[in-house]
């Protein structure tokens, strides 16, 4: 089997898996996003996937992912759709100003220094950016993220920027093999809670959970985009 067999044949395996997992759950498959989340992956492998229809790619690493947008983008075949960038890692405050006009959606907002830092950096480059706050469900201390009792806070000072828009709430929660369904059913009710409370003049309506391990679990409780690197890629080089 070739490389491109292999990719083509695991984006075939994990759209029918999430489509079951999106039944089950009384949803329809086209509520969630995949996102394919390439990390170390040659942008090879990315133009394949988007040759295929898949569109929404994620990234953790901004550095690493600059020149792969730009390959992909030079490399594209003109019938495949425009790629969506995505960033999900952890974003230092002194590199948000490589974040805008790349990314449209930036996952993993923890604190209220980076939401400045990147308002800041759309407001220079004349774009906007949709953001979603990244919750430490757990309270795990190598995890970035707020805490849920903080999320609401750092809601409300984002509530006057005018180029960062938040639209839901991203998890990375600890394994939890005997209830897989846990963190991610508290990250819907802690998003609901937000909604309830207005902290934030727009609904919150994404949630971004589930991994290659636990996406179908995350459908269960609600996912509107599952990051998947593993079940699409293979493992990291």
């Amino acid at each position: 089997m070739t490389r491109e067999e292999e990719l083509l044949a695991n984006l075939t395996s994990v759209r029918a898996r999430l489509g079951e997992a999106a039944t089950r759950a009384g949803r329809s498959p086209g509520e969630i996003c995949l996102l394919a989340v390439g990390k170390t992956m040659p942008w090879k492998d990315i133009a394949t996937l988007l040759r295929a229809g898949q569109r929404d790619f994620g990234e953790n690493y901004v550095q690493e992912a600059l020149p792969k947008i730009l390959a992909v983008e030079r490399g594209r075949d003109p019938a495949a759709p425009e790629p969506r960038w995505h960033f999900v890692g952890h974003l230092q405050s002194n590199k948000a100003k490589l974040i805008p006009g790349k990314f449209a959606i930036f996952h993993s907002l923890h604190s209220a220094a980076l939401a400045e830092r990147l308002e800041k950096a759309c407001a220079e480059s004349d774009t906007t950016l949709h953001c979603l706050v990244e919750v430490n469900v757990d309270g795990e201390a190598s995890k970035s993220g707020v805490a849920p009792d903080e999320a609401a806070f750092l809601l409300e000072g984002c509530s006057r920027l005018r180029r960062i828009r938040i639209t839901g709430l991203m998890c990375i929660p600890a394994a939890d093999p005997r209830n897989p369904r846990r963190p991610f059913a508290a990250l819907r009710n802690l998003r609901d809670a937000l909604n309830r409370q207005g902290v934030y003049p727009e609904k919150l309506t994404e949630l971004s959970m589930g991994m290659t391990a636990d996406y179908e679990a995350a459908i269960a409780e609600g996912s509107t985009v599952v990051r998947i690197g593993t079940a699409l890629f293979g493992a990291r080089r």
